[in-house]
């Protein structure tokens, strides 16, 4: 017999991410994992179990290849001929941290719970984030390929 997780056994932690020369596809897995619950062994798809995740310098965050110049964001104002579209070059000078909430949101589920788990993701340029009492995780991402992950 399966067991799922109740509402009252959820937990949650906070982990924090420094994204500097980080590549946003790759970066964007990793965060839509742990948003997700899908580090933990209990996790439950129709259940809201994942962590909350702080990144940091945002600013810093890279492409590979050419797509910083040939990529596209499109989004529509649902008028006729409404349909915008930008690149991640003009995206990152208004709003930087945009771009990685547009990729983590893509990776989540459509509908209320994506929406739901894309509220665990706060993004923050420079070095200092408001979070510092919920003790964060450091994720270091140079460190991925070895056992010891997450440091406190």
């Amino acid at each position: 017999m399966t067991k799922f997780t109740k509402k009252d056994q959820l937990t949650s932690s906070w982990y924090e991410i420094d994204a500097t020369n980080a590549v946003v596809g790759r970066l964007a897995t990793i965060i839509s994992k742990i948003i997700r619950g899908k580090n933990k062994t209990t996790f439950t798809p129709h259940m809201d179990d994942g962590d909350f995740v702080i990144v940091k310098n945002i600013e810093q965050i890279k492409f590979t290849g050419k797509k910083f110049q040939d990529k596209r964001y499109y989004k529509h104002t649902g008028h006729p001929g409404g349909i915008k579209e930008t690149t991640p070059e003009k995206l990152k000078e208004k709003k930087p941290g945009e771009i990685l909430k547009l990729a983590v949101k893509r990776m989540l589920p459509g509908g209320v719970l994506g929406k739901k788990q894309l509220t665990k993701l706060k993004i923050y340029s420079g070095n200092d984030h408001p979070h510092t009492s919920q003790n964060p995780k450091i994720i270091e991402l140079n460190k991925l390929n070895n056992k010891n992950l997450i440091r406190n």
